[in-house]
């Protein structure tokens, strides 16, 4: 159907409904990059949504569900030459021969929000009637009768957006007609030949040289964008080589490259990436199969060579004409693994699955959100290829600062672009001198393949938790909390490993022409989450490198290189020696600044600075106590909160130490001036060598150490930042990292140590995954395995395709993460201030009354004074509240006296006569004490009374013996039970019935549960509780058969409190609690009917469709369940 003007019916392919005049594609970008504001796409929305509003006026659409789009074929269009999707002129399907600098608004997507992604991956019915039911059906044969590899029809557009000099030069393949996808159901190490898989570049005989790696966790389609759409002009720079004596040897350049793009699951990935790809052409909806035969699989592959791209504004670049701007075909891997599997194993799934079978020489690591610069991974590879030992090499990284730099306003953007430049200026440099750069960042690395081929593979993979129970000990789980630390930074490993691998001299090295650009955290809950990953992984890691430095010995690095790997040694020992200082270290430079300003030597004639003798004192007392309260503030955070349940906390927190960092260096500063009031020349001597280093290094004057500190903390920095060409940090971010740079300690590194123990590892299903089609495979003639699916027509992938790339090209809007309201983050944050308040308040005490630093003030006593008074005030107030506490124990003994008339021959007739008789017995004890009679007197006169009354008991039993009459006896668990049921408060959904009222102890409990998977049913427990309750807990029993994981067939219940962890202080209102939380959130984890703990573990949505069969008095599993359905 196409669009016939206004106010007709219009419907159709969403791509069709554009203005006239516009210009869907353009042409690629040029060097610099600046895709705003060069042609198309690049306009704002300004219509409306399709159907809401009358469109715009536009040209009658030539496009079709029955246009062929074979090369050659055409449409007219009012104004417009023949096009096609085959015209070489530049046009593109039904957009014609447009001019291509027209920029136009773009309308809105019109893709239907419903459309979900799980939707479109359903297979179309077979046989079926109209639409794609209409389709035809083919059988594919499994590869080895195992492995499911389909080559799919690409879309037209697709296909003929292919230069011709490119497409025909391949006409022999399928390469630029087909997408390839292979459903792997096996582990990452038996992705091989012999078991039949296979990667198209093998396939066609290529020889990689060049593997670039993208890893993908859940990054947006701009930010996925980003790094792909540069990484395609990178290739652009190495294939446009004219005088290259490599690349243009046995074949074109790009053959000799492939891109491999590795998702780690489902779950987790944003599905407008996977429009993005459709729409370059290495992805398909409705392609994937969970499972082949009943195994799972564990990563969907497509591959395809396109020349498509997609810029992070969502425009579409496309080859035109023969220009050398065009993008050259991109080999291409995608990898869709099925679950969350870490960042490890999908290396593991680029190193030993691919990496084994195209065997590359080089391979570049990046991470989704990075973005190269031009020529960047040309530099990296020439390092490799200029250097036959480089092992691994890494580029500079620096700071996304927005545009303008308007992100440096945000001083946590701007203290970590101050550390990405200084590590890439000076800490990065001497690493590479030595040839061991301690880490090679995995967001912009690359690695020579068969240089961590072996045992740098072998150590790295350890942290791959897939591999933990083939392992064993080895693996992650039988690592102690140390190793599992070390892993944290896993390519510090890889790199240590690297180095020392045994008879080998591979070096590592810094490339400064290679540059990448990455987004950093701007928020502090973000930052600080980060830096505990990086500070306690670099720590271990950094420790795991110096105590097997030994291994260095069994390589093969020349004596040269060995002696300056042993000076790298000594300079990491140190470094590592002052960070395990420096939180020491900052508190005492911070009280000996203040000292020194605030309390400077009488006998000098200087004054206290800035407030005086009287007030600086005062100040400095006071920010020092406030910094030591923060210090302690980070560690109960830090044991206690998340960092984003304390958000506002932490923010507090580096205002806090900004502003006492600040004023510290406002006393430096001060300080420096004072020291250089003297003439340099008076403080050293330049009278002779010996005289000059006395005076410099061991005088009594501070000029020599000021000097030493200023050059070599300030001025080795602006001095080697000029001399690197690259100075503009240190006058926009050095001022932030001045003040800030104390919470690197005391806020992250606190929080770092404080969490060591938090290491996150672990696999997360799909529940999308399980709504996917399966692969069933049936046998085909002379007994193949073959698997029988919908073969597509080419106008229903077109069709589809057009929706794919409205979805794809509609404007990225970022969603704002509103922060939901964590119950457990209230609770932690409540308790974090309690423990504040209560603690700080007992430090506020004891700083009042023993700190000397408010002496000065004029007012109050001195602290000696307040020491003795206050403690004279304990002795008082102590003395008053015993004595409260005696004569409340009077007043109440005074008026319960009567209830003890069991141990007394006699009654109270009231209060009053109560009262009497224990002033009586006071009196008489004190009498008998002045007296001087023996201490013994009391006690005995009330053994007497005692056994008048126990004799008068035995004579009130023999009466009742006599008379026949029984007197009932109570027992202790019929006491308690009666207590436990009188506290009872049962809501609307339980009930207790006794059908012997005179016997407590066995009773039935009803539960109607309104929410959860049993809600509507009615359930019947038995109690029994045996004489020895609290003792033993109550016996219960469900009279139904239910489908639950903690009630077997049998009626017995699977609950905590009714085994080991039952207490004598519980009570049957907690077993009843329990009873109904089971019904609320039945517990896997520890069952009694296995088979209901499996089903809900792995189908939950299963589970609850088996528990409404149960209900209903249905077979689940061949067994008769009974009805409870009210």
């Amino acid at each position: 159907m196409a669009y016939n003007g206004r106010d007709q019916e219009y419907g159709g392919h969403a791509l069709q409904d554009l203005p006239a005049g516009s210009s869907q594609y353009h042409l690629p970008p040029q060097e610099n990059d600046e895709e705003q504001g060069r042609g198309l796409l690049n306009s704002g929305y300004e219509q409306d949504r399709l159907g809401a509003r009358t469109p715009p006026d536009r040209p009658v659409s030539a496009y079709s569900l029955t246009e062929s789009y074979a090369p050659g074929a055409s449409s007219a269009m009012p104004g417009q030459g023949p096009t096609g999707y085959g015209d070489t002129g530049g046009s593109f399907g039904q957009f014609g021969n447009l001019d291509a600098n027209a920029p136009f608004p773009r309308p809105d997507s019109a893709f239907d929000p419903e459309d979900s992604w799980v939707e479109r991956q359903q297979q179309p019915q077979m046989g079926g009637g109209g639409g794609l039911g209409r389709s035809k059906t083919r059988k594919i044969k499994l590869v080895q009768g195992s492995v499911l590899s389909i080559d799919y029809p690409v879309p037209s557009a697709i296909k003929n957006a292919v230069q011709p000099q490119y497409r025909d030069a391949e006409s022999g393949t399928e390469e630029f007609h087909k997408m390839r996808y292979t459903a792997a159901t096996c582990d990452p190490n038996d992705f091989t030949l012999k078991n039949g898989y296979d990667l198209r570049p093998r396939m066609y005989n290529r020889h990689t040289e060049l593997l670039i790696a993208i890893t993908y966790y859940n990054e947006d389609k701009v930010l996925l964008a980003r790094t792909l759409h540069h990484t395609m002009q990178n290739i652009r720079d190495i294939v446009n080589l004219k005088k290259s004596t490599f690349w243009n040897k046995g074949g074109p350049a790009w053959q000799k490259i492939v891109v491999c793009l590795v998702f780690d699951g489902i779950d987790k990935a944003d599905k407008n990436t996977l429009d993005v790809l459709a729409t370059v052409g290495v992805y398909q909806d409705g392609v994937i199969k969970k499972d082949v035969d009943g195994k799972e699989t564990v990563a969907h592959i497509f591959e395809y060579t396109s020349q498509l791209s997609v810029t992070p504004n969502q425009q579409l670049i496309r080859p035109t004409n023969e220009g050398s701007q065009n993008l050259p075909p991109v080999q291409m891997i995608f990898c869709l693994k099925q679950k969350n599997t870490k960042k490890i194993n999908s290396h593991r799934w680029l190193f030993n699955a691919f990496g084994r079978i195209l065997n590359p020489e080089v391979c570049i690591l990046l991470d989704a959100g990075t973005k190269p610069s031009p020529r960047s991974l040309l530099a990296l590879w020439e390092g490799f290829y200029n250097d036959k030992d480089l092992g691994g090499a890494c580029g500079e990284i620096h700071a996304m600062l927005g545009k303008g730099g308007k992100k440096l306003f945000n001083p946590l953007v701007a203290v970590q672009n101050f550390e990405y430049k200084i590590s890439n200026i000076l800490d990065k440099p001497l690493e590479s001198s030595f040839g061991y750069v301690s880490v090679l960042p995995g967001a912009f690395s690359a690695y020579r393949f068969r240089a961590i081929m072996g045992r740098p593979l072998e150590q790295y993979f350890h942290g791959d938790h897939t591999l933990s129970k083939m392992l064993g000990k080895k693996g992650i789980d039988g690592m102690n909390i140390f190793k599992k630390n070390m892993f944290l930074a896993e390519d510090r490993i890889l790199c240590f490993e690297l180095v020392a691998k045994a008879g080998q001299k591979w070096h590592l090295s810094y490339i400064k022409a290679a540059k990448g650009e990455t987004d950093v955290p701007e928020g502090a809950a973000e930052f600080i989450s980060q830096r505990r990953r990086w500070l306690n992984g670099s720590f271990a890691a950094t420790l795991y490198s110096l105590m097997h430095f030994g291994r260095m010995y069994k390589s093969g690095h020349n004596i040269i290189r060995m002696f300056f790997l042993h000076i790298q040694l000594i300079y990491t020992t140190l470094n590592t020696m002052f960070a395990w200082f420096s939180l020491g270290s900052y508190w005492l430079t911070t009280s000996v600044i203040m000292d020194l300003v605030g309390k400077p030597n009488a006998t000098s004639g200087v004054h206290a600075w800035p407030f005086g003798d009287t007030g600086t004192p005062i100040v400095n007392a006071l920010l020092q106590y406030l910094y030591l309260a923060f210090v302690m503030l980070q560690f109960i955070l830090a044991l206690g909160n998340r960092p984003k349940g304390s958000k506002f906390t932490y923010i507090a927190s580096f205002m806090v130490f900004g502003l006492i960092q600040g004023y510290i260096l406002v006393l430096s500063a001060y300080l420096v001036v004072r020291a250089f009031d003297t003439p340099i020349g008076d403080q050293i001597s330049f009278a002779s060598t010996d005289a000059f280093l006395n005076s410099f290094f061991g005088g009594s004057s501070a000029g020599g150490v000021i000097l030493v500190a200023l050059i070599t903390i300030y001025g080795l920095n602006f001095i080697a930042s000029f001399m690197y060409l690259d100075p503009w940090h240190m006058f926009h971010s050095f001022p932030y990292y001045l003040v800030l740079m104390s919470t690197y300690i005391n806020i992250l590194m606190v929080y770092a140590f404080n969490n060591w123990h938090d290491v996150s590892w672990g696999t997360k299903g799909s529940d999308k995954a399980e709504a996917l089609p399966s692969a069933h495979v049936t046998k085909g003639e002379k007994n193949e395995v073959v698997v029988e699916e919908v073969e597509k027509e080419q106008e229903d992938i077109d069709s589809q395709f057009e929706q794919t790339v409205r979805r794809a090209l509609a404007p990225f809007k970022e969603e704002e993460e509103v922060e939901k309201a964590d119950v457990e983050d209230g609770y932690k944050s409540f308790r974090t201030g309690l423990v504040v308040c209560w603690l700080f308040g007992n430090i506020l005490l004891i700083v009042c009354i023993t700190s000397t630093n408010f002496d000065n003030l004029g007012w109050g006593e001195p602290a000696t004074e307040r020491k003795a008074h206050y403690f004279q005030f304990l002795l008082y107030a102590t003395a008053v509240l015993s004595l409260v506490r005696f004569f409340g124990f009077l007043w109440f003994l005074g008026r319960t006296a009567h209830s003890l008339s069991d141990y007394f021959p006699f009654r109270f007739a009231n209060s009053y006569e109560s009262w009497q008789f224990v002033f009586c017995c006071f009196i008489q004890a004190l009498q008998q004490r002045i007296r001087h009679s023996p201490p013994w007197a009391p006690t005995f006169i009330m053994l007497k009374i005692w056994s008048m009354k126990k004799e008068q008991k035995d004579a009130e039993n023999a009466e009742g013996q006599a008379s026949g009459g029984k007197k009932k006896k109570v027992t202790a668990a019929q006491l308690r039970v009666q207590k436990d049921l009188s506290e009872l408060s049962l809501g609307s959904t339980m009930k207790t019935e006794f059908p012997d009222p005179d016997d407590i102890l066995n009773f039935v409990l009803t539960i109607d549960p309104d929410e959860g998977m049993y809600r509507s049913g009615r359930f019947t427990f038995d109690f029994a509780i045996n004489q020895n309750f609290p003792h033993e807990p109550p016996k219960v029993r469900c009279r139904e058969k239910i489908y639950h994981p903690n009630i077997d067939l049998e009626g017995k219940v699977c609950l905590n409190i009714l085994r080991e962890d039952w207490k004598p202080v519980l009570n049957l209102n907690a077993v009843i609690v329990g009873l109904q939380f089971l019904f609320l959130e039945p517990n896997a984890s520890d069952p009694l009917n296995k088979e209901a703990a499996e089903d809900l573990r792995n189908n939950r949505e299963g589970f609850k469709r088996n528990v409404r069969t149960a209900m209903g008095g249905g077979v689940v599993k061949g067994t008769n369940y009974d009805r409870v359905l009210k």
